[in-house]
């Protein structure tokens, strides 16, 4: 027996179904707002993902150290035989960790992020990457010279990706979902928002429309606030106040950016050289990445201050620990040349972890070495040595990561000193132009080169953007009503959808028209009887569909016809089955890139 309640409010519908018509589509929460609310949840995931990560360090620290506390300062105080078998013994441990996890899950597909995205359909496998996470805190806390950030990143979308595979989500919403866990990994470690959601935009989806963006910014503010929840607001570098650039300092920053690009170039060749040569040894792969840890040891035994991901260091730089001091010179350029050394050996053995702060690092020290020399000829005396490592660091990740926008953004985030930023980006475009010129690839494709995935990033995305089906952007479809559907039905269907027609099938299931909001005016403010109307009396012909294996370049005439916010996918044109629906914008915003990328020019 129907509850009274529940039977009161259809009477009720039923009796002014007109008017709740009119107010349908003010009340029914779009797509976009689903879309917001699964953002906030994985900015909320990837914050805690990083707050495991800090208290999960501090544990393998105090396995390895004997209490928590950064690798640098730590192993200061070691003698010299503990500071080469602390990062080989690391080593030794994160390799087998590797080698023998990925055994033992086998074969699951790519677990690269952006490879999901570019080439793939946003799956990534959860098992593959929790092994890859405990190689990764294995060798952050032994001091092996490769970033946190990158373990963070990688399991804060893998875990939205898997959230998406278990409701059994289409590809579309997949990749979003681990472009926001991107978002909320880059946030949380470098409380950072701004960042975090422009990172996931450039790098991850290459796309700044805004039906992408929000969700990504929703995320990235939700994974800071998680993060601050445990650690507070203070920012990951402690970068002190620089007194604001004069136009006749700013040439200094000019000439610096074409030093920090062709850092950059150097460093992304050397990580291509470093991965091709150590890529040719055959032996396993926990040897190759016991040897990256005892090149690290090796070292440290002179220079510790190339143990882990640089942060340390850096911080003494930009807080003046070396403007004074008259060993400044040799002490950072052996610390940028071993660290670079240390850096490649790392990511070419297949150590697990970031680059991103690892850059960073040399462009804090190759800024400060810049700095001490334009002060050894009485040039910019005003501004501290730390005020050119941190444009160093802005230009030298503009030029790795080809991005200089998000470099510009990072740079300001770690700094909130907006008067030194016309000086930061003057040299993150002059690095990225440079880089390009020695190097054409960037931090983030090299890897996809080698395995040929595509000729260059921009045509990665233009050219698997035309060669996607109607079956990867595919969604559920419309829901249907049969054409016997009385009007009283049809009401209560747009009342409970956003959308703005709703497909009719005859018995067979077979798509035989469409009934549109609109259709339904006439009858808003009529008094006559209508429980005599059906579907079939008001059904307008079927709309031109698509095929799930259609590419969307052979869908493109259909979509740009179609005047429906969500165009019908059949099984096959002879049957006319309903089996989806595609989004016309989306469709269109995929088309629209990619003539803005052709576009382009080359020269």
């Amino acid at each position: 027996m129907e509850n009274p309640v529940i039977a009161r409010v259809h009477l009720f519908l039923r009796r002014h179904w007109q008017h709740a018509v009119q107010w349908r589509e003010k009340l029914v929460p779009r797509e976009e707002a689903f879309h917001l609310l699964l953002a906030a949840i994985v900015g909320v995931v990837g914050g805690l993902v990083n707050v495991f990560f800090y208290y999960s360090s501090e544990l393998f620290q105090t396995l390895f150290l004997g209490h928590p506390g950064d690798p640098v300062r730590e192993e200061q105080s070691f003698a010299p035989l503990e500071k080469l078998l602390v990062p080989t013994l690391g080593g030794l441990i994160a390799g087998l960790i590797l080698q023998e996890g990925l055994r033992w899950v086998g074969r699951q597909g790519t677990s690269d992020m952006l490879e999901a995205v570019v080439a793939g359909d946003g799956r990534l496998p959860l098992r593959t990457q929790i092994v890859k996470a405990a190689s990764a805190l294995t060798s952050i806390v032994s001091g092996a010279s490769i970033g946190r950030e990158g373990g963070i990143v990688q399991l804060s979308a893998t875990i939205a990706s898997k959230l998406g595979q278990i409701a059994k989500w289409p590809p579309y919403r997949l990749r979003l979902l681990v472009g926001c866990g991107a978002s909320a990994g880059i946030a949380s470690v470098y409380n950072a928002p701004i960042t975090g959601a422009v990172f996931a935009s450039l790098i991850v989806l290459g796309n700044f429309s805004m039906n992408l963006f929000g969700p990504l910014v929703c995320a990235s503010v939700m994974a800071t606030m998680t993060s601050r929840t445990f650690f507070g607001i203070e920012p990951w570098y402690q970068v002190p106040k620089f007194p604001p650039i004069t136009p006749v300092e700013l040439p200094w920053f000019l000439l610096m950016g074409f030093v920090c690009g062709g850092v950059a170039a150097l460093f992304l060749k050397s990580l291509q050289v470093s991965t091709a040569q150590l890529g040719k040894l055959r032996v396993p792969l926990f040897v190759k990445v016991t040897l990256a840890g005892f090149v690290v040891g090796l070292i440290a035994i002179q220079f510790p201050g190339v143990c882990g991901n640089g942060y340390y260091v850096t911080n003494d730089i930009l807080k003046g620990a070396y403007d004074n001091n008259v060993d400044a010179l040799p002490q950072l350029s052996a610390l940028f040349f071993l660290k670079l050394i240390a850096t490649a050996i790392a990511v070419g053995a297949g150590t697990v972890g970031g680059i991103f702060t690892p850059t960073l690092f040399l462009g804090a020290v190759i800024g400060a070495l810049f700095g001490i020399g334009v002060h050894t000829i009485h040039g910019a005396e005003s501004l501290p040595v730390g005020a050119f490592a941190l444009a160093g660091m802005g230009a030298t990740l503009s030029g790795t990561t080809k991005s200089p926008f998000l470099a510009m953004i990072l740079a300001f985030e770690i700094s909130l000193n907006y008067s030194f930023m016309p000086a930061v980006m003057l040299a993150c475009i002059i690095a990225v132009i440079i880089a390009g010129q020695l190097h054409g690839e960037s931090i983030y494709t090299e890897h996809m080169r080698l395995r040929g995935l595509a000729s260059s990033l921009d045509s990665q995305r233009t050219g698997v953007a035309m060669e996607r089906t109607i079956g990867d952007m595919m969604r559920e479809p419309v829901t249907p009503l049969l054409e016997t559907a009385s009007l009283h039905e049809i009401a209560e269907r747009f009342m409970g959808s956003p959308n703005n027609f709703v497909p009719i099938l005859d018995k067979q299931k077979k798509l035989v028209g469409i009934v549109a909001l609109h259709d339904l005016k006439e009858f808003l403010n009529s008094s006559q009887k209508v429980d005599g109307i059906i579907a079939y009396d008001l059904m307008r012909p079927p709309p031109k569909t698509l095929t799930p294996s259609q590419r969307l370049l052979d869908a493109l005439p259909v979509v740009l016809q179609s005047e429906l916010r969500n165009v019908p996918v059949v099984n096959n044109p002879v049957e006319n089955r309903l089996v989806g629906s595609v989004s016309r914008a989306e469709v269109l915003a995929i088309f629209s890139e990619a003539i803005a990328e052709k576009s382009k020019p080359t020269g």
